[in-house]
């Protein structure tokens, strides 16, 4: 599209002139995701910072506090606080990098990492209820709306 233009949407109107309500909409769609999972999750006790690292390392493996940061979106010094609590509570550990002993490396915990694919589990099936009655065109406009939006913060 020609910079400038601006594609048609419902009733004449112009999607460029509804891009305030997509970020409000989003926002609202994030605020009710996090209402979700914490009930799905309220045995685990857990913020949404927490499931959100904690589901981001559902897969097991070693993690750096940059990486980590990079995957859930949350700045490292944010991220910090994160860590201290999911670690004051048994479900992570650091340990320090051989490659690097300035950094650390991030681990679960057996509890932790049964936390985890709890807050994934969670994470996946809202997701699946969420794109089940759209098309997969649908689902990679979604997606590419997403990314757009990851481009433009950074």
């Amino acid at each position: 599209m020609a910079e400038g233009s601006r594609a048609a949407g419902p009733a004449g109107s112009s999607f460029q002139d509804d891009s305030a309500g997509l970020i409000l909409a989003l926002q609202r769609a994030t605020h009710a995701t996090l209402r979700l999972l914490a009930a799905r999750l309220a045995e685990e006790n857990l913020t949404a910072s927490e499931i959100n690292a904690l589901a981001n390392m559902a897969d097991g493996q070693f993690r750096s506090v940059g990486e980590l940061a990079s995957c859930t979106g949350t700045k490292p010094t944010t991220l910090t606080s994160v860590l201290d609590r999911l670690t004051r509570r048994g479900l992570l550990t650091r340990e320090t990098d051989l490659a690097d002993r300035r950094s650390f490396l991030l681990h679960l915990t057996p509890e932790g990492q049964r936390a985890a694919q709890a807050a994934h589990a969670a994470i996946e099936a809202i997701g699946a209820a969420a794109i089940s009655p759209l098309t997969a065109a649908e689902v990679a406009g979604f997606m590419r709306v997403i990314r757009a939006l990851e481009e433009v913060a950074q």
